[in-house]
Formats: structure tokens, C-alpha cells, sequence
């Protein structure tokens, strides 16, 4: 389950005029979304715009009642903060059941510090992408006997089967679909390494090492937006129009964020530059918050390193995962329109900054 939970300070009445000032107010949304949480009874919670106090304060208490537990990281600015204002700090949480999942192992993944890893070449990847603060938080899971529900597997070494839950939060505001698409490209880099990095690590240790993917978010992002385009299909043109010809390819090529020349793509219609990434199997619709089925990276170089007879892209299915079946929370723009619904309903679960 998936959701963006509209962080307290986001839900103002300039931004949802059309929504009644009581059902706006934090003490009354937030037994609506964990009555939603407990109904859908998901094994694996990935929750957005989740303030710091309210974590720790209200869903991880609650939900250890009902058998979670869970993991939480503010956005980048929380760092800066002290104390008092830390806590209004909004960030990402995933949860799950303890009884079939332990925690092996969390990864924080911050935009703003790798688009600084990531500024040679490009002015634009300090001054567009680097001051925003969104972030990404993983959890390497352990399944448990408990969690196979239909039977024990025969091969006692799928019984530990490990699993990397993601879940993210892009960039909200439409005037900057490039670092929308930037901090999208910088998780899928980033994934491929902590899957490879915990594949060696548990292979070392004499464990399973074929890691399966669960990746959730709010991505801010419409279907015919470069994000959708580099998650449906694994790669987009540099010349994308979400780029807005800003010039990050030197950027990209020289930090390997994998920008490949290929020539023309007959199967996938395009040309030109494209950028490559973690593949999910065909899913449509809106990229809001929804979970993705998807296949590992290739290990490629920059465009610099790749010859003519290495365009194509060799896809690896070391990381492959079942179909994942997940309900995704509404996200309305920053200009809702008018609510057709009872004022009960139409206080908004998803959405802002």
C-alpha cells in the first residue's frame, strides 16, 4: 500500500479552497488514513509527506498495535533544523509486518547531496536540482516462514527470500519536470547499486542473493512525462522536452549516470541520446504513488564507454519480481478542481511540496 499523506502544513485553505476548514485539520484526517491503512491490512506500507512528530508520535505507535514495524527519514532540510523545528519536518516511512519481515538493513537516499556528487558539467544540477530536498528510503526485508501464507516453499533457500522496499517522494512543482526526471534518474542509479551491493553481500555470507525490488512513490508525474517514459520503458531522449534543453547531459555521462548513444530504436519508436534505468513491466496510468514490478539495471558506463556494437541495452533478470497487486492514494494538483463529493470525503489524502 502506498500513500501520500498531505503533511499537516500543506493542507491550507489557499490550496484547497474547495475543501471545508474541519475536514482540513490534521486531528481529524488522520484517524481517516489510518482507518484506511488498517482497512486495506497491506504487508508493506510505504507512506509520503509523513511529518517527523506524527511518525513517532502517532503511526508508529499505532501501527505497532496492529503488528508493523517501520522506518522514517525526514527530508535533507531536517539536518539544519533544531530540535523544535525538526520535528515539522515532513519524510518518507515504509512499514511492515514484523511477524514476516525483518529488517536486514536502510538506505537514505538524498537528491540534493547526489545532484552535488553530480554538478560537474552542469550549473544547472547545483542551481535547479540540488536545493530541493526530496528524498528517497529503502529497506532491505528478510521475508519470514509466516509470510508464505500459501505453503512453504520445497527450496529451503527461498524460505529467507530478501526484498528491497523503496518508497519516494519527487519533486512536486510541473515548472521543474527536469529535476522531476534528474532525481528519478539518481534513484533508479542509486537502487542498482544498493541491489548490487546487498546481492554481494549476502552472497558472501552464504545467503539467497537474487534480491527482489517493491518500488512505491509520489512522483509527481503525469504519463506523458519523461518520469513515466524513463520507468515504462528504462530509457528517455536527452533531448526530452522535460529536459528543457538545460544541458545536463555532460552532467550525467561524466558521474555515469548511465547516458548511452544508441541509434534508432525501431521496437521503442525513438532516437537519439537516452538514458537508462530500472525497467518495470508494463503498467499504465498515473505515476502518483504507485508500486512497480521491475528488472535490475545494466552494470553500463558513460556514453564515453560505450562502442557502436554496444548500443543496445542487455537487460539483467537478477532482480526480477512478481506482479504486485497495491491501491494508490489520489494525488490532486496544486489546483485541485472542485470536489464532486460529500465534504466528509473530499479532504485530501495526497499532495503539495
Amino acid at each position: 500500500m502506498c500513500y501520500n499523506v498531505l503533511c499537516d502544513k500543506y493542507a491550507t485553505r489557499q490550496m484547497y479552497g474547495y475543501c471545508p476548514s474541519w475536514a482540513l485539520e490534521w486531528d481529524y484526517r488522520k484517524k481517516g488514513i489510518l482507518d484506511e491503512i488498517r482497512h486495506y491490512s497491506a504487508d508493506i506500507i510505504s507512506l509520503q509527506e509523513v511529518e517527523t512528530d506524527q511518525f513517532y508520535s502517532f503511526f508508529l505507535p499505532e501501527l505497532k498495535q496492529d503488528g508493523y514495524d517501520g522506518i522514517f527519514s525526514p527530508k535533507s532540510r531536517a539536518k539544519t533544523m533544531s530540535e523544535s523545528e525538526r520535528k515539522y519536518v515532513d519524510g518518507c516511512a515504509i512499514f511492515f509486518r514484523s511477524a514476516k519481515f525483518a529488517l536486514v538493513k536502510e538506505h537514505l537516499i538524498e537528491f540534493n547531496q547526489l545532484a552535488m556528487a553530480n554538478s560537474e558539467g552542469s550549473d544547472n544540477m547545483l542551481n535547479r536540482v540540488m536545493p530541493k530536498d526530496n528524498i528517497g528510503l529503502a529497506a532491505l526485508l528478510k521475508t519470514k516462514e509466516a509470510a508464505w501464507e500459501n505453503g512453504i516453499p520445497t527450496d529451503a533457500s527461498i524460505l529467507g527470500q530478501p526484498i528491497l522496499v523503496c518508497t519516494a517522494h519527487i519533486h512536486w512543482d510541473p515548472e521543474f519536470c527536469d529535476v522531476k526526471l534528474i532525481q528519478t534518474m539518481m534513484l533508479s542509479n542509486e537502487l542498482r547499486s544498493i541491489l548490487e551491493d546487498s546481492a554481494r553481500t549476502l552472497r558472501l555470507a552464504g545467503q539467497r542473493d537474487n534480491v527482489q525490488l517493491l518500488l512505491c512513490g509520489d512522483f509527481n508525474s503525469l504519463p506523458d512525462s519523461g518520469v513515466v517514459e524513463f520507468l515504462s520503458s528504462g530509457r528517455v531522449s536527452s533531448e526530452h522536452r522535460d529536459f528543457k534543453e538545460l544541458g545536463y547531459a555532460g552532467s550525467l555521462r561524466h558521474h555515469r549516470l548511465h547516458l548511452l548513444q544508441q541509434a534508432v530504436d525501431d521496437a521503442a519508436g525513438s532516437s537519439g541520446p537516452v538514458v537508462a534505468g530500472l525497467v518495470p513491466r508494463a503498467q499504465g496510468g498515473r505515476l502518483s504513488a504507485s508500486p512497480h514490478t521491475l528488472r535490475s539495471l545494466p552494470a553500463a558506463g558513460g556514453a564515453g564507454d560505450v562502442s557502436e556494437h554496444e548500443q543496445q541495452l542487455q537487460w539483467s533478470d537478477r532482480a526480477q519480481v512478481a506482479p504486485v497487486t497495491a491501491r494508490a492514494s489520489p494525488h490532486p494538483h496544486p489546483r485541485p478542481t472542485p470536489a464532486r463529493h460529500p465534504p466528509a470525503a473530499t479532504a485530501p489524502v495526497s499532495a503539495a511540496p
